[in-house]
């Protein structure tokens, strides 16, 4: 038994308990459990923000192509602007940019990381959030503001995905073929289409018989609903709504639904944790008194301090922040090397106990129902999940129009009806079903196998790789040239991952740019440079298999199924990841060069 702030601490007692979670919401599906809103259930992906637009097959040239229009995609279009290149095009299968925020306008939906190191190039664009936090709309015209700033509009395909990717020898270039009939030739090929954009839907049985009105919240039906992403959604005023899933969406939409539905169920498998939000205005006068040059250091504190590096004084205190220990579970980075191993794992359980037997109170301080505090409550390590924030979340089942449906006995939902959602024996009749569900997440069409990629000689990229991943750096593979993935794959990541994406932004625009100045006949990485590069990921590496097995069934570790393995990250960390890529931009970059003139 250990003491601390929150009280006494017995390991065994709690490991037993999240053991126990753990165990009665496996299930042996896994993540199958799931299915994508495609085929038969593509309806919920239809977009319903931006009418659909005939137009002529592209059949044209040009210099780079920028697969994917949220923030990876402009910030890497815009380091691109930025380094002299013209001919740009962005393309995506949304009505116009913003990735994740032009699909994500549902009522109540923020960031949870501060926005003046979340919202990229605030600086460039002359811009400053209106709150700590601020709103999707907010978030969404950022995104429009930089595609304006740097003419990104110049040459866009919206609404169209690509659907072949193949190297042409002769010509030095990619012929690119989309679902609407363009076949056109790219120099150079950046794929940026994230992994937040495919919307997921539960596999429940019956789910296509229910006669109710329903939608996913990436796709949210205002015309049903009325309101707006602020709320007043007249329309539910005499419905009963259901809401199934209780993730960092479910935190967001579920306090403005409990305002204006006449009844709201709310289905939870899996609570999530709910620790303090804390939006505020954003201080006029704070930010009149900015020095230039602010957001990108207030971006590195907030990136090294989560990272576990030392700094003078972190510039950002949020959740985040307070719980860097906890974090390298899931996001690596820098350790304390004055303990052991098993010293470590002690300190880091004895602080995530405390962590979670904090807001778990919390949970009971704030909702006035004993039952239902009790089935909110989280029971497993704080990083199994995502970590959530809110201040309105946990009072609105205070309200007397608000239930909190369980499913953990039954395993989640078990059936659907014309009229009801099944749950073991009972039977919940329901107007209206919203999906608080996410995004098939990890998987974007390089990796699934929908963006076919022919590199050299034929071979296609899911070929080469069928062994695993096969990167230099995480963006390039040999016998793939000029060909550039943004994303979290064998490089370094963080939990501002826009941050993230700006960094591999400016160093794939600066390798383009260095090709371009040195006559590069093409950039590929050669074998020997692939090859060091997963060495030194496999030597690094560091195995939170053990930590994953142990967690209740989530997206971070497939549903209980499979952990993030060593080698799939860099996992020193991304502050030493950001300075390996800046150093070796100061060589000649003749391990993917092929052909420059100061390389050869």
């Amino acid at each position: 038994m250990t003491e601390s702030t929150t009280g006494p601490i017995d390991l065994d007692a709690i490991r037993e308990k999240y053991a126990h979670e753990r165990d009665r919401r496996i299930r042996p599906d896994g993540a199958r459990q799931y299915r994508s809103a495609a085929g038969e259930f593509g309806y919920y992906a239809k977009d319903p923000y931006t009418p659909f637009t005939e137009r002529d097959p592209k059949t044209d040239r040009v210099e780079v192509l920028v697969i994917g229009a949220g923030f990876g995609g402009l910030l890497a279009a815009a380091s691109l602007r930025t380094a002299g290149v013209e001919s740009i095009r962005l393309m995506d299968e949304a009505g116009d940019v913003g990735g994740t925020w032009y699909w994500n306008r549902y009522p109540g939906v923020r960031c949870d990381i501060e926005s003046y190191v979340y919202m990229p190039l605030l600086e460039e664009v002359g811009a400053m959030p209106t709150e700590r936090y601020a709103q999707g709309e907010e978030i969404r015209r950022h995104a429009v503001r930089i595609a304006e700033h740097y003419d990104l509009y110049r040459d866009t395909l919206f609404q169209t995905r690509s659907t072949s990717l193949a190297w042409n020898e002769d010509a030095g270039e990619w012929t690119v073929e989309t679902d609407r009939g363009d076949r056109f030739a790219a120099r150079y090929v950046i794929t940026a289409t994230g992994t937040l954009t495919q919307p997921k839907l539960p596999g429940i049985p019956g789910i296509e018989r229910f006669e109710g009105h329903t939608f996913h919240t990436s796709r949210w039906d205002y015309d049903y609903s009325g309101g707006t992403a602020e709320g007043g959604l007249t329309g539910l005023a005499d419905k009963k709504v259901a809401v199934i899933g209780t993730g960092a969406t479910g935190l967001q939409v579920v306090p403005l639904l409990a305002e204006s539905a006449g009844e709201l169920l709310v289905f939870q498998r899996t609570p999530s944790t709910v620790d303090v939000r804390g939006n505020r205005p954003t201080d006029p006068d704070w930010a009149a008194a900015l020095e230039p040059g602010w957001q990108r250091e207030r971006m590195e504190n907030f990136l090294a301090v989560l990272a576990g590096e030392p700094v003078a004084e972190s510039l950002v205190t949020d959740g985040w922040t307070a719980t860097v220990g906890l974090q390298r579970n899931i996001i690596t980075g820098a350790v304390d090397d004055t303990l052991t191993e098993a010293e470590r794992a002690l300190a880091d359980e004895l602080d995530d106990a405390a962590t979670m037997n904090r807001i778990r109170a919390r949970v009971e301080e704030l909702v006035a129902d004993p039952a239902t505090a009790e089935a909110l409550k989280p029971w497993y390590r704080y990083m199994c999940k995502r970590p959530g924030f809110s201040d309105h979340y946990l009072q609105a089942f205070n309200r007397p129009n608000v239930t909190l449906v369980d499913t953990s006995d039954a395993q989640g939902i078990t059936g659907m009806t014309e009229k009801t959602i099944i749950v073991g024996d009972a039977e919940y009749e329901v107007d209206c079903v919203v999906f608080a569900t996410g995004f098939d997440t990890g998987v974007s069409g390089v990796m699934s196998g929908t963006l076919p990629v022919t590199g050299r000689g034929g071979r296609g990229l899911l070929e080469s790789w069928a062994r695993g991943p096969r990167t230099f750096h995480g963006f390039y593979s040999h016998g793939f040239p000029n060909l550039f993935h943004l994303g979290a794959l064998q490089n370094a990541n963080s939990v501002n991952f826009v941050h993230i994406l700006q960094e591999q932004a400016e160093h794939v625009a600066a390798v383009i740019a260095r090709a371009e100045h040195e006559g590069a006949q093409r950039v590929e990485p050669t074998v020997e440079a692939e090859e060091g590069w997963l060495r030194l990921l496999r030597e690094t590496g560091r195995d939170a298999s053990a930590f994953q097995a142990e967690c209740t069934p989530g997206y971070y570790n497939g549903e209980g199924t499979r952990a993030i393995t060593p080698g799939f990250t860099y996992s020193p960390g991304p502050i030493s990841f950001h300075r390996l890529l800046r150093e070796w931009r100061r060589g000649d970059m003749s391990d993917v060069l092929v052909g420059a003139e100061a390389a050869s």
